[in-house]
């Protein structure tokens, strides 16, 4: 099932749901509620200051995720800070997912030095809380995208361990593009730990990849063959920067903006999928 939500145009949409609510959280660090109890319902956007900015905030609102954990609601997003001159990863908290957030560790947990963005939360089985994130071509020495991972302290504010090199955006077969994008962590029935994760292909169309951990975060992660959304699946528009959740009577869904950029008219908006688990490989459905 596609569902192509009424919000006109809305960059890297994170689903939340929280009592029985939907929430659509996306670049520019905007948020939509949606109350009719169906995804297919309509989207009105939340007025108001969502995210406070903080005091070193220049420019990029990116990409925030939020996430309920330990009874509040964090949300992990990037910006320009004038402390680093780098783009970075930071953590905001509030009380309720209609915010405002505020900036809870003094700046960006990642390295200073580096443009960092996209970072994710995953908590293991042992409640050990950690963020994957990319380390953006823009500032790595041989100019190719990498994905990295980090331990975050339990209140989530700071890492405590340094980040480790997960993989490089050339690294699959299905891309030999610089970019590392959108990362998010799904665990799967079966036990599997899989990212999905999103860069272009030969054609320029912006696409969504899966690769597979054979133990952990920090484990080799090796990259499927089978793409999880290219153009070609629907024919229209490319798409990527997704994420899955689960609606409120439990049926998991892909959301990702598509297109990429506007084609034909159409900016990018929040288009939400039904996935589904065939053989411990995630599959989309699109009827």
């Amino acid at each position: 099932m596609i569902i192509e939500t009424n919000i006109e145009q809305l960059r890297d949409p994170f689903i939340l749901v929280a009592d029985g609510v939907y929430y659509a959280y996306g670049t520019e660090w905007k948020c939509y509620k949606n109350t009719s109890g169906r995804l297919s319902g309509e989207w009105v956007e939340l007025s108001g200051e969502i995210v406070k900015e903080p005091l070193h905030f220049v420019k990029n609102k990116w990409a925030p995720e939020v996430h309920k954990y330990n009874g509040a609601y964090y949300m992990l997003t990037t910006y320009f800070s004038s402390l680093t001159n780098h783009r970075g990863c930071s953590v905001f908290k509030s009380d309720s997912p209609e915010g405002p957030f505020v900036e809870i560790g003094g700046g960006h947990f990642t390295p200073s030095d580096w443009d960092a963005i996209d970072a994710t939360l995953y908590v293991d089985e042992e409640g050990q809380p950690w963020t994957v994130f990319v380390h953006e071509w823009t500032s790595t020495d041989d100019g190719i995208g990498r994905m990295a991972a980090a331990k975050l302290s339990p209140d989530l504010t700071h890492l405590i361990s340094e980040p480790v090199e997960l993989f490089r955006a050339d690294s699959p077969p299905w891309t030999k593009r610089e970019v590392t994008d959108g990362c998010f962590i799904y665990k799967t029935k079966e036990g599997k730990l899989l990212m999905i994760w999103s860069n272009f292909l030969a054609d320029k169309s912006y696409s969504i990849g899966v690769a597979e951990s054979d133990g952990g975060i920090l484990g080799n992660w090796t990259h499927k063959e089978r793409l999880l959304y290219s153009k070609d699946m629907l024919g229209t528009y490319d798409g990527g920067h997704g994420m899955i959740f689960s609606d409120k009577d439990g049926r998991t869904y892909l959301s990702m903006h598509s297109p990429n950029v506007p084609t034909h008219g159409r900016k990018e908006k929040p288009v939400i999928i039904e996935i589904f688990e065939k053989d411990g490989e995630l599959v989309l459905d699109f009827n």
